[in-house]
């Protein structure tokens, strides 16, 4: 595991205290293996018996009840099973299931996966919505177009349609949504037990380059949104920059309001409200840090904004 940088240590020693060791800690264990049973092509309880066939100690997920861990001995690479190459299953992490939840799809609605691939929400937001409503699943890179749609067809997805174009670009397109998922592009340090390199290529310039598209594309999903539309705005990145900060500049520049979020047997902290000397709008406390040292899973950053 590379070196942790003294940048690094030093904002997050600020911002965790005393739990800064514990968090430095976990880094540099491996996540437990989590997935979703797809309920669009198999029932829960069936394949819940399956797994006990085959010896597999898993736990529920505790806030997604068609999220599993897995515990046990790994008989095979879960990539590598039947269930996965049919579709009957979808390996995620567990915080990662957390915005489609926040995001709460409703079998009406129409919803648009900003930045969409691999897809990973997009087909949990399809078996959320049972394949009904629309989901408008993008991407900005053409590379990754690939793993997208192979994922939505593996997944039996036949609410969701594909589009590559740069997410900044739907504010020009006159397109109105229900709800909007923007899972950021970020420099991904709550992902750094799955990518130690992240370690290598974090940096502050890097954070606040993110966080200049994130706002952007903020914008746009704003103005994409229905009146009084929900927007859920994440990150795999723990970097105040491009989480609380661009939340505060949402608020005073979009005109959003910021709601509480509650995620049941899952430990959370408050979003933080001053940083580098600045005081945050005391709404940026109702978004959500998730860090891998509370719930041995992946550091994630929630919001869940209202056009208002």
């Amino acid at each position: 595991m590379p070196a942790i940088k003294e940048e690094f240590e030093k904002r997050h020693r600020s911002i965790l205290g005393d739990d800064y060791e514990n968090f430095a800690r976990i880094l540099k264990r491996f996540l437990p293996t989590s997935f979703r049973i797809n309920t669009l092509k198999v029932d829960r309880d069936e394949m819940l018996k399956r797994f006990e066939g085959y010896g597999w100690k898993i736990n529920q997920v505790p806030f997604y009840k068609d999220g599993v861990i897995f515990e046990g001995r790994k008989p095979l690479v879960l990539g590598n099973t039947i269930e996965h190459f049919l579709g009957y299953i979808y390996i995620q992490e567990t915080a990662s299931m957390i915005p489609p939840v926040v995001l709460d799809p409703q079998e009406d609605e129409v919803i648009l996966d900003m930045a969409a691939a691999p897809g990973s929400k997009t087909t949990q937001i399809a078996q959320m919505m049972n394949n009904n409503g629309a989901i408008i699943a993008n991407e900005k890179i053409l590379p990754r177009l690939s793993s997208l749609r192979t994922n939505i067809q593996r997944c039996g997805i036949t609410n969701a349609v594909i589009t590559w174009m740069d997410g900044k670009a739907f504010r020009e397109k006159g397109l109105k949504f229900d709800k909007i998922l923007l899972d950021a592009p970020c420099t991904g340090t709550g992902a750094i037990m799955k990518s130690p390199k992240t370690l290598k290529t974090w940096s502050v310039d890097a954070s606040k380059i993110s966080s200049s598209i994130q706002k952007q594309l903020l914008q746009s999903a704003v103005e994409c949104l229905k009146e009084d539309g929900t927007l859920v705005y994440s990150t795999c990145s723990l970097e105040p920059e491009e989480n609380e900060e661009n939340i505060d500049w949402a608020i005073r520049k979009l005109g959003v309001k910021v709601e509480k979020i509650k995620i049941e047997g899952f430990n959370t902290r408050s979003g933080i409200t001053s940083w580098n000397g600045n005081e945050l709008d005391s709404q940026v406390s109702n978004c959500i840090r998730i860090y891998p040292q509370d719930n041995n899973s992946e550091g994630f950053f929630v919001s869940k904004l209202k056009k208002v």
